[in-house]
């Protein structure tokens, strides 16, 4: 990540959550939203950036859905595996071929194999999964199993209840 510096009303801002103008408020939220790990990318000892879809993972009451960007993947880049209730989901992003004389003054498209793992719950209708790769979202759906359906529990007085 570059630093740039900010200028405002001709002042020169130190640090990028900083405006002439200062807010606690606004400090804060960009303290909240830093990540140490992603500024020391720079200095970071490998040559070539690995490649690491982020996913979204979450939950309705008909099933899971896993959503990851994954852009300039075709289908035949993917693989999806399942074993037991351990979902696999891996592939390949491959690298532009360097041209010969031409100058990069900015490398920072991430490039290689990836591979990332998780645990479906048990309810998970792994039978009737559907995976879709659609401008460049990966967008995979599982279905809860019947029983697994979330059954809602009425709540009655204490009248007659014996402990």
């Amino acid at each position: 990540m570059t630093n740039l510096a900010i200028h405002t009303e001709n002042k020169t801002a130190k640090t990028p959550g900083y405006t002439a103008d200062w807010s606690p408020l606004r400090m804060m939220r960009y303290y909240l939203n830093w990540d140490p790990f992603r500024a020391m990318e720079p200095f970071s000892l490998t040559e070539e950036r690995v490649f690491l879809p982020r996913f979204e993972i979450f939950e309705n009451k008909d099933g899971y859905v896993f959503k990851a960007d994954m852009p300039g993947l075709k289908e035949a880049d993917l693989n999806l595996s399942l074993t037991g209730n351990r979902l696999v989901i891996s592939g390949r992003r491959e690298s532009r071929q360097e041209q010969v004389g031409t100058t990069y003054y900015v490398f920072e498209r991430p490039y290689g194999d990836f591979s990332r793992c998780f645990t479906l719950p048990d309810g998970a209708d792994t039978d009737h999964m559907t995976a879709h790769l659609t401008d460049g979202v990966l967008t995979l759906i599982i279905p809860k199993k019947p029983g697994a359906q979330t059954k809602q529990i009425p709540v009655t007085g204490g009248v007659g209840v014996k402990s």
